[in-house]
């Protein structure tokens, strides 16, 4: 497979200015997302009775499917432009929302849910279907990545999937952008930014594969997520904090554990 080309210096410079990038070239073909569509029936077909797409996380461990994805050069080319030389692949999740659904995605920030420290990790967004406003995309709001983290509220009256979010009047939520992607590209976004995603009143689904990469000075308390494993994408581990995953072997596989939910490794800071 192919790289892509790297990150220009404007690129890293909007990036650490704004916490997003978009407009990246695209890292999948019409066809090849054709053919990851048409594969993905058969990791759905591992999720057991009251589970949704949503606990589809960190199956890349378990599952090539998801691995080869996570590891494909062209991204980690990009993610290496802001993470530096040395980085690790620790997370991936599944977000879908099917067409008529009242589910959204409240305003959050990723970071306040994840006991890892400094906080310097990058997501990829990669669409499986094209994603716009009609059926739920993403809206970010530029600049919060510089605010520090900010306090969540939990809450159980909210259509969105989070009850860990953020409360109004703490950003300014009117200036947030909304993204637009193909199927095959992807968005990219800081661990400190602000964002979140509406209801997907459209007929169209709305499938997103997220990825977590971070430095490999990033550590993760033990204690919260006692499963966390790291899988080095490029350069050295130096550092050795955590724990090391090992390469999964068959297509499709679910792990023998149930990956901590954000919201439960989440705390009421």
């Amino acid at each position: 497979m192919e790289s892509t080309t790297p990150l220009s210096p404007r690129q890293i410079q909007s990036f650490h200015e704004d916490g997003y990038l978009l407009g990246l070239p695209p890292i999948y073909t019409s066809g090849e997302m054709d053919r990851m569509n048409s594969e993905l029936p058969q990791l759905l077909a591992l999720l057991e009775p009251g589970e949704t797409a949503k606990d589809i996380r960190e199956w890349h461990e378990t599952s090539l499917y998801l691995h080869e994805i996570c590891f494909n050069p062209k991204i980690l080319d990009l993610v290496e432009g802001l993470l530096g030389p040395n980085f690790y692949l620790w997370a991936s999740s599944f977000f879908i929302k099917e067409p008529r659904t009242l589910e959204t995605v409240g305003w959050h920030q990723d970071a306040y849910y994840w006991p890892m420290e400094p906080q310097n990790t990058v997501t990829v967004w990669l669409a499986f279907d094209d994603v716009d406003a009609v059926n739920g995309a993403m809206k970010l709001v530029p600049g919060t990545h510089k605010m520090g983290l900010i306090k969540h509220k939990r809450s159980t009256e909210t259509d969105s999937v989070l009850t860990l979010e953020l409360e109004g009047g703490s950003f300014k939520e009117d200036e947030a952008i909304q993204f637009r992607l193909n199927a095959g590209e992807i968005s990219i976004h800081d661990d400190r930014a602000v964002h979140g995603s509406p209801a997907n009143p459209s007929d169209r689904r709305r499938a997103g594969l997220t990825i977590r990469y971070s430095g490999t000075h990033v550590k993760n308390d033990m204690t919260v997520n006692p499963n966390f494993k790291t899988y080095l994408c490029r350069g050295i581990d130096t550092h050795k904090l955590n724990p090391v995953g090992a390469v999964p072997t068959q297509r499709f596989a679910r792990p023998a554990f149930k990956a901590v939910s954000v919201e439960e490794a989440g705390t009421d800071r």
